[in-house]
Parts: structure tokens; C-alpha cells; sequence
């Protein structure tokens, strides 16, 4: 009898078992599966070439860390100039601060406008499809390109700068509000729309009051990259402001402690920034 008893007891234990442990079915590789994998082989095959192939010779990496080093220490811990003051790297950040802030005021005056008609509770599908589309194309092309393209027409300097900054601004924040828009209930809209509300009461007493607060934390980040785009248009496109500061100072003149310097003007703008970003949020999200 124990011998049984001990026998129904293992097997009761292996039933439980087998019942946890369960192998679930393999699902059979699909199209964009087996591309995906075959490109990242692809380029692990490649980078694994060019790793063993590539001529070594004449590369010193030990050298090429020691001089990284004694830079960045040049640039941060003796940070100086000689061709500004204090008092102008603090104008020409503000110059810098006063571009993003105009092509994100742009970018968003347009771009609130352009989201009600790209989401799809809001308009027509054809409507939506067609804008989605072009703004898409514009978000694919990188900031730089654009400026260089109007720069063709209005010539190197802030106003390529601010047209080309706005235009990829329209696109990001246009994409960012018609999906805020498109997180709104349904039946709210059709509530208003029973009610006899026609589309511009829907989008003033619904629509935006209900997404402000998403609005508005857009576009600060909009704003926070452009101010990083205009210390890279002050640079590349001739726009001024702290961005040709750093390029006459790390390619025309040379000077590390200069570059140094510049940098901590921007970091602690960016630090600045940050501070004003979150508390913005904080307030938002009690008010709210």
C-alpha cells in the first residue's frame, strides 16, 4: 500500500509539472521578420569585415587618448578668452535663445493649426493622410538641409536660419499635437456635435482645453532642441550667436579655452532650460 500510495504521489507531482512547464508553439517567420534579421546579419557581416580588414598602420590609440585628454583638460579646467567678455558670451547666448524661441513661436502658431486638420477625429481621412504625408517628408530631411536649401534664396544668416528651423519645427510639433487631438474621447466630440456645436466651438471649448497641457510640454521640448539647433545654425549657416562664437573659436582661431568656455555658457543654458521645463510640468500636472 505505501508503495502505491508513493507511486500516485510522484505521478501526481509529475502531472502537475508537466501542466506548469509548457512549450509554447513556434510562430513561423513572416516577411518582415526575415528581412529585418537578414539586414542585421548583413551588417554584422560587415562590421566584422572592415574590423579585421582595416589598415591599422600609423594609428597610435594610446597617443590619441593622451591628446582627448590634455584637450578636454585645456578646455574645462582653464577655460578663457581674450576676443569677449563675460559680458558678451552672455549676449550672444541670449541671441542664440531669442532664435529658438521665434522659429518654436512659428513653428507652433503653425503647427496648431496644421494638427487639427492632420487628426483623425477631427478631419477627413483624405485631409489627415495628405498631411501626415508632407509633414513626414519635412521631419526626414535633417534641420541643416533645410536652412542650406533656403539659404539659397535669402543667402547664409539668421533668416535662412529662422525658415529653415521653423519649417522643421511645423512638422515635429504638427505630428506631436494631431496625436495629443487624437487622444481626446470620441464620444466628447460627439457629444458636442449632438449638441449642435459646430467644429470651431468643438476645437476651443474641447479639444485644446483638454490637451493643453500636452501642447505645451511639446512644445518646450521643440524649443529646448532648437536652441540646439541654433548653436549648430550659428555655426554652419552664419546665424551668429554663440554657435559662431564656437566655430570661430574651434576652427578659425583655435583657441580650446576658448571652445571651453563656451561650452559652460551653453551647458548652463541648457541646465537653465531643463529647471524652467520641469517646473512647468509640475505646475501643469497640479493644475490639472
Amino acid at each position: 500500500m505505501q508503495l502505491e500510495e508513493s507511486i500516485n504521489v510522484w505521478a501526481q507531482l509529475e502531472d502537475n509539472l508537466n501542466d506548469k512547464i509548457s512549450i509554447g508553439t513556434v510562430k513561423p517567420l513572416n516577411k518582415e521578420s526575415i528581412a529585418m534579421r537578414a539586414i542585421l546579419l548583413i551588417l554584422l557581416a560587415l562590421t566584422v569585415y572592415y574590423l579585421f580588414t582595416m589598415d591599422y598602420q600609423g594609428v597610435n590609440v594610446l597617443k590619441g587618448f593622451a591628446d582627448t585628454y590634455s584637450n578636454f583638460k585645456t578646455m574645462f579646467l582653464h577655460p578663457n578668452s581674450h576676443r569677449f567678455t563675460l559680458g558678451d558670451a552672455f549676449y550672444n547666448v541670449l541671441v542664440t535663445l531669442g532664435l529658438a524661441f521665434l522659429t518654436t513661436l512659428i513653428g507652433g502658431f503653425v503647427a496648431l493649426f496644421l494638427g487639427l486638420l492632420a487628426a483623425q477625429n477631427l478631419a477627413p481621412r483624405k485631409v489627415t493622410n495628405i498631411i501626415k504625408g508632407f509633414v513626414a517628408f519635412i521631419r526626414a530631411v535633417p534641420t541643416i538641409l533645410w536652412v542650406l536649401i533656403f539659404a539659397v534664396a535669402a543667402g547664409l544668416g539668421s533668416a535662412a536660419a529662422i525658415i529653415g528651423m521653423s519649417f522643421h519645427s511645423i512638422s515635429y510639433l504638427t505630428k506631436a499635437y494631431s496625436e495629443s487631438f487624437e487622444d481626446l474621447d470620441r464620444s466628447v466630440i460627439e457629444a458636442l456635435m449632438a449638441s449642435g456645436a459646430n467644429w470651431w466651438q468643438i476645437v476651443f471649448q474641447a479639444v485644446i482645453p483638454s490637451s493643453v497641457t500636452y501642447l505645451l510640454s511639446w512644445t518646450f521640448l521643440r524649443f529646448e532642441i532648437n536652441f540646439a539647433n541654433a548653436v549648430a545654425m550659428g555655426a554652419a549657416a552664419g546665424a551668429g550667436g554663440i554657435g559662431f562664437d564656437l566655430f570661430m573659436a574651434g576652427g578659425f582661431y583655435f583657441d580650446l579655452r576658448e571652445v571651453g568656455l563656451i561650452t559652460y555658457f551653453i551647458i548652463a543654458m541648457a541646465i537653465v532650460l531643463e529647471m524652467v521645463s520641469t517646473n512647468i510640468k509640475g505646475m501643469l500636472q497640479k493644475s490639472s
